[in-house]
């Protein structure tokens, strides 16, 4: 028998466990006492039953009597159980603890990520071995936070370290701390701490999840006169006090945070050490980790080994999460199962892909005029991207509408780009334009197809000029930080001669791209007949079928 959880349970319930004693006991003696008389009365002779009866009215007044005193009694004790420890209060939690046993989430499980696992597993053996830090007077840490884009694995991460940990598992999310009634969202933080406490004086330790934590530690400002921001700003200083108050004993608490949000959009005051004294940023895989993705999640699944080439996948979804790649692999199930096919096929990861990107495929009547337009257009951007952009795959065209286009060329990254000099951003011009120069070179016109990739071309041509100083002229300067002074109520700060010249150099990229992309496509015209061609005849061309029409023509990545 664990006598170290009986005398927690007691310390911590022994007014409830009293009073269920007491009650029960009670009513026993109320039923042996009812019991007992019923067997006198049988028994008495009828002069005995007499005098008893005689006896009512006082027994009557007696009994009203302990019914008004049990009723006083009654209500101060439900009055404390309900409001003193706030069974039914607003700044009452519903939410459980768990043990990290029963979270369920291996370290396996964490896929990728090799150093935000590492980091993790640092913090694992400071929680589980806190002997070995005390012996050279160090103090264990008290405050992870978790930094980086949705659907990277954050919280998966924080189960992975308590499942590793075996303590109680607490998760919250920093929206439920927040209440448009002031002292609720404070009260709750209290409510979370307290409950914590306990588990780690009962277990050892626990750990603390707090998800979204922009939620509830995002900066403090003043009052604005609506009262909301006192009730946000009572929540965030009862979550520093709550921090700081895991010092005044060696409790084995640890609060993990995570966040989409950058670090600059929290309070400094959580960020001091003492309090978050880790950050371990968990990115978007990279080439290696979707490869290994990809095969962690189609296990799960019955797919074609020979058919679904994990290593192609992992190239053409540069960019995508963890979530993502998980998404594609189910929703390719559900039309695998729609196919009536026994298991996944390459093609059905392609449909879930595009699906997800672009949405179904839509029930339209295209006329023979528009196939031509969609196919030169597409063939456009296909053409400038194999030929002058060798850092990008053309793994697919398709003129099939989906959603909002009529038609879609995928041209992905061979390897995650962190920093874009000016010959890449160039090249997203080029391709970018790359459909309005086919379609002025074979069709004498353009359509309103190309206002996307106009708009694409201009945003980056804009950045280029207006805020990293790649312009013709040679100005240099953030133009768009003082620009948005100004929307911000101040004077205006750059000339409109200023803003013309930038303006200029702007439209002196777009030029040079289209002229470069105009001359290339003219020399190429027999090519992009013949990808134009087979678009109409197939609708769609996989990787496979574009590498042998460019060799075809004799044609290389440069």
């Amino acid at each position: 028998m664990d006598w170290k959880k009986i005398k927690f349970y007691w310390k911590l319930y022994w007014i409830r466990i009293v009073l269920i004693t007491a009650i029960a006991l009670l009513g026993i003696s109320l039923i042996i006492f009812i019991v007992k008389g019923i067997r006198a009365w049988n028994e008495a002779e009828s002069y005995l039953r007499q005098s008893q009866l005689a006896m009512i009215p006082l027994q009557l007044y007696l009994q009203i009597i302990m019914a008004l005193i049990f009723g006083v009694v009654y209500t101060f004790m439900w009055y404390w159980l309900m409001f003193k420890k706030g069974a039914q209060s607003f700044t009452q939690r519903t939410k459980k603890s768990i043990s990290g046993e029963d979270v369920g989430i291996t370290w396996n499980d964490v896929i990728g990520m090799d150093e935000a696992k590492q980091e993790a597993l640092e913090i694992v053996n400071l929680i589980t071995d806190r002997a070995q830090l005390q012996r050279i007077g160090g103090k264990i840490l008290k405050g992870l936070l978790m930094l980086g884009p949705p659907g990277c694995g954050k919280t998966y991460l924080a189960k992975a370290i308590a499942t590793e940990t075996k303590l109680p598992f607490i998760s919250m999310s920093g929206s439920e701390f927040v209440e448009m009634f002031v002292g609720v969202g404070a009260g709750r933080i209290r409510n979370l701490f307290q409950q914590a406490r306990q588990l780690a004086e009962l277990e050892g330790g626990c750990i603390i999840f707090i998800d979204e934590l922009d939620a509830v530690g995002a900066k403090r400002v003043a009052e604005s006169g609506s009262g909301g921001q006192t009730e946000y700003n009572q929540t965030v200083n009862q979550l520093l006090v709550e921090m700081d108050g895991l010092k005044e004993k060696d409790l084995n608490v640890v609060i993990i945070g995570a966040t989409n949000a950058s670090e600059t959009f929290l309070d400094q005051a959580l960020l001091r050490p003492g309090r978050f004294d880790r950050k371990i940023y968990v990115d978007k895989p990279n080439l290696e980790d979707r490869e290994k993705l990809f095969a962690y999640y189609l296990k799960k699944v019955k797919f074609d080994p020979n058919g679904v080439k994990i290593d192609r996948l992992a190239r053409i979804t540069v960019g995508n999460s963890p979530a993502d790649i998980s998404n594609i692999v189910r929703e390719a199930a559900l039309i695998a199962v729609r196919n009536k096919r026994p298991m996944i096929t390459m093609k059905d990861i392609d449909d879930a892909r595009e699906r997800i990107t672009l949405g179904i495929k839509r029930r339209i009547k295209i006329t023979e005029k528009e196939k031509w337009q969609i196919a030169y257009h597409e063939a456009g951007h296909a053409i400038v991207t194999y030929l002058l952009v060798p850092s990008k795959d053309v793994f697919k065209i398709t003129i099939t509408p989906r959603g909002h286009t009529a038609g879609a060329t995928w041209v992905p990254e061979r390897e995650e780009i962190f920093i874009e000099d000016q010959k890449q951003l160039l090249n997203e011009i080029k391709i970018s334009i790359g459909s309005y120069a086919a379609e002025k070179l074979k069709l004498g016109f353009t359509t309103s197809g190309v206002g996307i990739d106009f708009a694409n071309a201009l945003y980056t041509a804009h950045n280029m000029v207006w805020r990293i100083g790649m312009g013709k002229s040679g100005i240099i300067g953030d133009f768009h930080a003082l620009d948005y002074y100004r929307h911000m109520g101040g004077v205006t700060l750059i000339s409109e001669e200023m803003k013309l010249r930038l303006d200029n150099d702007v439209q002196d990229i777009m030029q040079t791209c289209l002229k470069e992309v105009i001359d290339l496509l003219k020399k190429e015209e027999p090519l992009i007949d013949r990808l134009a061609k087979e678009l109409i005849a197939k609708e769609e061309l996989n990787y496979d079928e574009i590498e042998a029409i460019f060799k075809e023509f004799g044609k290389t990545r440069p």
